[in-house]
């Protein structure tokens, strides 16, 4: 019994002493040197900018800058929570520093609102609430530093943790904890003023990213370094940019934006001890709970730094976090971009996730709703047989799907060249847009002016933005001509084909051209946009009319509108579905590949790999279609029906 009181002051001696050797907090417990240090290195941050009040845009940053933890603590709109035997059990409103000190991960602060009802931030509670708090001045910019050690390692770091009243990325949560660190060779703060720093390692979801401190792309300001918080998620990178996370080596999963435009922040460094004393100004850091409401999943509110495997181990964690973020190539060389394709997909599935946590019957009613947009069309379609022996007759959809890739795969090879003779279209017209650039003095842009009756109109561009529509133009016509060759039973091979497009070539890729600039004129019109529309269907057969009634441009024009008026919306299901093939497969494709590490680069040129080779199915499969329409039309003509109007049912000719 009398060593019982022996032992235990024992032991509050020696965590009297732990904290006085660890405890750094503002006054005397903090040395100059300790002061000087965190001060010197502290960080300039580069937020994006909100540059609308009503902007409802999450890739612009919301909740800025990041902030003092008494912003919640202490604030009477805050209710500490208890989850206990699966109910959650309100506390105590407005809890303090000294309430919420040592309490579990039980327990919880709750803000104002519901994290997964924020459909607008600028509009909802949370922004709402954030601003009264920033304009009653309860939000400086501050920066809680942490110099820490680790056992078994030499040299010391300084944590600069940041904290962000809400995280508004495809993961929504109440509360934010990031920051980052800088390593030193060093065993004292002195020492490190002495040497400088060796490493740097920002902050990334669950992850990170480390770099050495002389590294190019470590931007600096003195000493101070510069980084780049990611718009929503808060995540800590090295430049301005969009960046890719997979979800590997603690990755977030979606796409971080750190693009211009910023808006800068210095916060203030507050030293906060390794371990702080019952009672102190930081007892906070005890508290092992969430800083933010209970949901499910990643929505669920945060823990403190604390809690974190670099808080008390930091050289064993920065050894294994990567040491390059995957950015988000400016585009691809053919199509859309796989990469880009990536972020929306993952907003979409976030979307859908947040939707789960809130109301599993309506995720559930959603996901059938999705279900059957994919199972039902095919089940409404025929889809055999399949004869490709004759092919001008009608084809129902599944048919043509699948008559064309027979087709295709027939001729392999020879589709194969089709293909890869937009690729070395493409990189002739790049190597134009070089020399352009070059004698353009590094500009890639063009502007044409013209001022017809006083007004002045300006067309501006670049090269390479023709370069996919004539790439895509000559592969398909080339396709046009081996589907003539074909059903008149000629010779279709590569050399044939090429012969019988290029007697026609100037029709074939300026008729397409001319399409494509009058629908753009017509949406740049804005009032035009229906009937862009309309003629974007109605002209789906341009180049088919030139192959094979050997007409005008004009009258190209006017023939492919004439065979699809009465039958515009079969055109629309057939034609939108071959469309909708092109644009998805590589994107699909690409989603995948990017969970397997490949690189964004590597994904956008499969991506566009893809979408070359699929030009001449949907070539052959558009062809196909205007083989049913032609058939139709003369079965018709025959029968003495005609068609007046796009929407029209064929009815007796009154000539």
């Amino acid at each position: 019994m009398l060593r019982r009181p022996g032992r235990l002051a024992a032991c509050l001696a020696l965590a009297a002493l732990v904290s006085l050797l660890f405890a750094s907090t503002a006054g005397a417990d903090v040395s100059p040197q300790q002061q000087q240090l965190v001060s010197s290195y502290s960080p300039i941050l580069n937020l994006r900018e909100q540059t609308d009040d009503d902007n409802c845009d999450t890739t612009e940053e919301q909740y800025t800058p990041p902030t003092t933890v008494d912003s919640v603590l202490g604030n009477p709109a805050v209710t500490l929570v208890h989850y206990v035997n699966g109910k959650e059990v309100p506390v105590q409103k407005a809890p303090t520093a000294a309430d919420i000190a040592g309490l579990d991960e039980d327990y919880y602060l709750d803000l104002p609102g519901d994290p997964l009802s924020v459909k607008c931030p600028r509009k909802g509670s949370y922004a709402t609430d954030f601003e009264a708090l920033r304009a009653a001045g309860r939000t400086p910019p501050i920066t809680y530093a942490h110099i820490a050690t680790e056992p078994g390692s030499s040299g010391l770091v300084v944590q600069y943790w940041f904290f962000y009243y809400f995280n508004q990325f495809n993961d929504v949560h109440e509360g934010d904890w990031e920051g980052m660190q800088i390593s030193f060779d060093a065993d004292t703060p002195a020492e490190a003023l002495a040497q400088g720093p060796s490493q740097i390692a920002l902050f990334q979801h669950a992850g990170g990213e480390r770099a050495d401190w002389d590294d190019s792309k470590v931007q600096k300001d003195g000493t101070h370094p510069i980084v780049y918080p990611a718009a929503g998620s808060h995540a800590t990178f090295y430049d301005g940019a969009i960046y890719i996370q997979n979800g590997s080596h603690g990755s977030g999963v979606g796409c971080d934006n750190t693009e211009e435009p910023h808006t800068e922040s210095r916060p203030r460094p507050v030293i906060i001890p390794t371990t702080a004393a019952g009672g102190s100004e930081f007892q906070w850091l005890s508290f092992l709970g969430h800083w933010g409401q209970r949901e499910k999943g990643f929505n669920n509110g945060p823990q403190g730094p604390t809690t974190k495997k670099q808080w008390l181990a930091p050289f064993t964690w920065m050894d294994g976090i990567r040491q390059d973020s995957p950015r988000l190539p400016g585009g691809a060389i053919l199509g859309p971009a796989a990469s880009t394709a990536f972020c929306g997909a993952i907003a979409g599935v976030s979307e859908f996730i947040n939707l789960q946590a809130k109301t599993t019957l309506g995720a559930i009613g959603i996901g059938l709703v999705v279900l059957l947009l994919i199972v039902v069309p095919p089940l409404l379609t025929r889809w055999r047989p399949v004869d490709i022996s004759e092919l001008r007759h009608r084809w129902a959809l599944g048919q043509l799907l699948r008559a064309a890739r027979q087709l295709y795969g027939r001729d392999w090879r020879t589709m194969l060249f089709f293909a890869l003779c937009g690729f070395v279209i493409l990189g002739a017209i790049q190597g134009l847009q070089w020399l352009f650039t070059q004698a353009n003095g590094g500009s890639q842009d063009f502007t044409v002016g013209f001022s017809p009756g006083g007004f002045e109109f300006k067309l501006g561009g670049s090269f390479g933005g023709i370069a996919e529509p004539i790439g895509s133009a000559v592969v398909s016509g080339m396709v046009v001509a081996y589907m003539r060759l074909l059903v008149n039973d000629q010779e279709h091979g590569v050399r044939h084909c090429w012969r019988a497009m290029y007697e026609r070539l100037w029709r074939v890729v300026a008729g397409q051209l001319l399409g494509t600039v009058l629908l753009l004129l017509l949406v740049v019109t804005v009032i035009g946009i229906p009937v862009a529309a309309y003629m974007y269907i109605a002209w789906q057969f341009i180049q088919q009319e030139i192959m094979f009634r050997n007409c005008s441009i004009r009258e190209a024009f006017r023939g492919s509108a004439g065979l699809v008026r009465g039958r515009w919306w079969r055109t629309l299901r057939v034609a939108g579905v071959l469309a909708l093939l092109s644009i998805v497969v590589g994107p699909i494709l690409g989603f995948f590949l990017i969970f397997l590490n490949f690189s964004p680069i590597m994904v956008n040129l499969i991506g566009s790999i893809v979408f070359a080779l699929l030009i001449p199915y949907v070539a052959i499969g558009r062809t196909l279609l205007y083989f049913d329409l032609r058939v139709s039309e003369e079965a018709e003509e025959a029968a003495g029906l005609t068609r007046r109007y796009w929407f029209s049912r064929p009815r007796p000719s009154t000539a």
